[in-house]
């Protein structure tokens, strides 16, 4: 299978008017060469987060449409191996994807991570059964954010406002000044979206296996004082000693060549098209968010 390389070797070949139509070509191409391998479906869900700040590229609600779309045909008794390059999203969009996709596939899922899967698209990732990783993948803190801010760095500073205040009655103008600038019933909104994402955590994970430890899962990836980034990745290794059910990709190869340059196309895709958001299968049904519209 080609690497980045080879396929703009490729891509060179064509008038730059024809690349986007080779490379979409070419992604349903080793989208049917993984289901071939795996006997399974395949929907590969890929955002151009990395290349463009458009708040679109996250999970948000149009997505189910783009999932209802994709598994049009597919004969779910075989499963559904699930592809994902995301930041991450809305929690209650993720939330209803999640479930829509385990209630058709009876929660027969697999995640495969060819780079990166951040923030909810990791909780989409500990919702399936097994998630497969290469070296190069990585996963990342599922602590919620309000505003662009960590929610437990709001709780944690209120706590210590409201300690030092009570040691130091003179930093009292100080603190409001800084707790002054959230708005009314943000700490509230924080505290809810952290028991939400936590709650969703634990019932997914006791899905796939009772017997975790929830409190192993908490520290590596809600807890932020743990992780100290939203954008933290967590590797391989460090996702298997949290407990979660890790397989290498590493051990198919042709898999692995597949997965990786199916990856590198749609890299390379989101290069030559205003592509925001790609959900692809091997059938070659498509849904592709623009900034234009879809």
């Amino acid at each position: 299978m080609p690497g980045w390389s080879e396929i703009m070797n490729e891509v060179q070949q064509h008038k730059q008017e024809d690349v986007p139509a080779f490379l979409l070509d070419e992604c349903i191409g080793y989208l049917n060469n993984i289901k071939t391998l795996t006997g399974r479906n395949v929907i590969a869900y890929y955002s151009g987060w990395l290349k463009n700040n458009n708040p679109e590229v996250s999970i948000n609600e149009n997505d189910k449409n783009a999932f209802m779309n994709a598994v049009i045909g597919m004969d779910r008794a075989k499963g559904l191996d699930l592809i994902l390059h995301t930041p991450g999203g809305d929690i209650a969009a993720t939330e209803g994807i999640v479930t829509y996709l385990q209630s058709l596939f009876n929660s027969d899922i697999r995640a495969i991570i060819p780079q990166i899967s951040m923030s909810a698209g990791t909780m989409i990732a500990i919702s399936c059964k097994e998630i497969i990783m290469g070296r190069q993948s990585s996963l990342g803190p599922i602590d919620p954010q309000m505003q662009g801010i960590a929610c437990q760095m709001v709780i944690d500073e209120f706590k210590r406002a409201v300690e030092e205040v009570k040691n130091e009655p003179a930093s009292l103008g100080l603190w409001q000044t800084i707790i002054g600038k959230y708005p009314v019933t943000f700490l509230t909104s924080c505290e809810d979206a952290i028991h939400w994402s936590e709650g969703l955590a634990e019932e997914w994970l006791a899905k796939v296996d009772p017997n975790i430890n929830i409190d192993k899962i908490k520290e590596t990836f809600i807890n932020h004082n743990h992780s100290y980034s939203h954008s933290r990745r967590i590797s391989r290794e460090n996702c298997r000693n949290a407990g979660l059910k890790i397989s290498d990709l590493e051990k198919n190869q042709e898999l692995q060549d597949a997965v990786l340059s199916l990856h590198h196309c749609y890299m390379i895709l989101m290069d030559n098209i205003p592509a925001l958001k790609l959900v692809m299968t091997p059938e070659g049904r498509a849904y592709i968010q623009t900034k234009q519209g879809r």
